[in-house]
């Protein structure tokens, strides 16, 4: 099944458009997440929110965002308002500027999307879009809305396809030379720097390789049963057949082994600042 859409709308290169869908990347699903529970029933817990002055619990129609103007004051923004605030990259993907992947560092990259046409229709103007840019061998710059926040983004060629990474601004990144600048600069050994030069070259591997996991991850030992907790019946052994006495007269052989033969299973440096 294919993965549900992260986002739906319109890629805009100057008068093409076309409809276009979002794919998470990166998937979760081998993440492990745990559940809390209460120690003694074994129950799960749920959270709720909690009225700071009062202590009693918040019912979920009366919950409502808020943004501090003061020390104590609060401007109430409701859910309709938030939705009603439509600009262009809520549902445009509008490609302005365009840049080489390399000009852009790769602290400024965050997550990654598929970019697929939505329907039969658009497929052409999207192979279209996707066939000049890597004509040029340029990727685009847009912003988009993900998840009520808008963001800058990165539009490139990938495969028959297309990839978005969304961006970080200038502002939210750290530069280095906050911590870089006081790191010392030692005079270094040659014959120690020939030998970790020779290291490097020796375990040199593709980055393909690294990304494959090496070993299936134990499962995790059973957790403990809350008390009065029902406890499973021991499953009985099978029995096991008697062996057939040996034919008088004949001695007893050995059964051969199975002669079947088991199967085997086969087992971008980017530079330029993204400025809001």
């Amino acid at each position: 099944m294919a993965p549900r859409p992260a986002w739906k709308g319109y890629l805009k290169l100057s008068l093409v458009t076309c409809a276009i869908e979002l794919s998470n990347a990166v998937t979760e699903s081998e993440k492990i997440s745990f559940h809390i529970l209460n120690r003694k029933t074994g129950h799960k817990v749920r959270r709720q929110y909690i009225d700071a002055e009062h202590g009693k619990p918040v019912p979920e129609k009366d919950e409502v965002k808020g943004y501090e103007v003061d020390k104590g004051k609060f401007l109430l923004i409701e859910e309709e308002e938030i939705e009603g605030v439509q600009i262009e990259s809520s549902h445009t993907l509008n490609l302005e500027t365009f840049v080489s992947k390399d000009d852009i560092e790769p602290i400024y990259l965050d997550s990654p999307y598929y970019v697929t046409p939505a329907d039969e229709v658009s497929a052409e103007a999207f192979a279209v879009i996707r066939e000049a840019l890597a004509e040029k061998r340029m990727a685009g710059l847009a912003r988009i809305v993900l998840w009520r926040r808008e963001r800058p983004v990165i539009v490139e060629p990938y495969e028959n396809g297309m990839l978005l990474t969304t961006l970080h601004y200038d502002k939210t990144v750290r530069q280095p030379d906050e911590l870089f600048d006081e790191i010392p600069v030692p005079k270094l050994d040659a014959k120690m720097l020939a030998m970790a030069a020779e290291v490097v070259e020796a375990k040199k591997t593709s980055s393909k390789s690294t990304s494959k996991p090496k070993a299936k991850a134990k499962a995790p030992s059973a957790a403990k049963q809350p008390p009065n907790a029902p406890t499973a019946a021991k499953p009985k052994a099978p029995i096991a057949a008697k062996p057939k006495a040996p034919t008088a007269g004949k001695p007893a052989t050995a059964s051969k082994p199975s002669s079947a033969a088991t199967k085997t299973p086969s087992a971008a440096k980017p530079k330029a600042n993204a400025r809001s």
